[in-house]
């Protein structure tokens, strides 16, 4: 028996949009206690400045109603915008301290003009520390992940060999741990926004491009665990 497999019935089987909206606030909520509290106040903030304006600068009922329906919707924008952001933090809180989480935060959350990639560019395979790379307007950056005890000479080395290949561009340095003064994994793509900038994009492209091209270890396929990679087998 053939299926169905026109767009009409694709887009019926798929979940609709405010059913996806309701179970990213059901996880929210399940992780961060403060999400609806944030949320309210993000829409009731906006309503009442509707109000007021609507109350002082306006005589007309239709106008006061534009007022007071536009205080509505940038509530709901507002409360939307905390959602996503929540909802990121979240997200993020269930796989920090895991293998692979930096990656992951280079592969989705990167702002407009950084480039960067979840293979890391030195893994510990007894550890399972990792050092990744992100280039952008600020440069190269170096994120350790790991305890800075355990990461600290990996990330060094990797720096050297920056400064080798690209004399002139700025290197810096980020650990992301269990330790105090590590930044913490969601606020890993707003500390990059917060580097100084000192590279056109032009430059960007060149610098990564320089880079990647004498990366000499190859990278670790998405999904395999670095403690499970053998080697190949030698022909007979």
């Amino acid at each position: 028996m053939a299926r169905n497999t026109s767009p009409a019935s694709q887009a019926a089987a798929e979940p609709g949009r405010l059913k996806q909206m309701w179970d990213v606030f059901q996880m929210t909520r399940r992780y961060d206690s403060r999400a609806l509290l944030y949320m309210i106040l993000a829409f009731v903030a906006p309503v009442i400045v509707g109000v007021v304006l609507a109350l002082l600068f306006s005589s007309n009922v239709f106008t006061r109603v534009l007022w007071i329906v536009a205080g509505v919707l940038a509530g709901v924008l507002l409360a939307i915008v905390i959602l996503g952001r929540r909802a990121e933090r979240a997200a993020y809180s269930q796989i920090e301290g895991q293998p692979g989480a930096v990656g992951a935060v280079l592969r989705s959350s990167l702002r407009r003009g950084w480039r960067g990639s979840e293979m890391p560019v030195a893994v510990n395979s007894k550890t399972r520390d990792a050092v990744y790379r992100a280039v952008g307007r600020g440069g190269v950056v170096l994120i350790s992940e790991g305890p800075k005890t355990r990461t600290a000479r990996m990330l060094e080395e990797e720096r050297r060999k920056v400064n080798r290949t690209v004399p002139n561009v700025a290197v810096t340095t980020i650990s992301v741990g269990p330790d105090a003064d590590s930044v913490p994994l969601h606020r890993v793509a707003s500390t990059l926004t917060k580097i100084k900038p000192t590279l056109t994009k032009t430059e960007i492209a060149a610098v990564d491009n320089r880079l990647s091209s004498l990366q000499t270890a190859l990278p670790i396929p998405k999904g395999v665990d670095p403690m499970r990679m053998r080697a190949p087998r030698q022909p007979r």
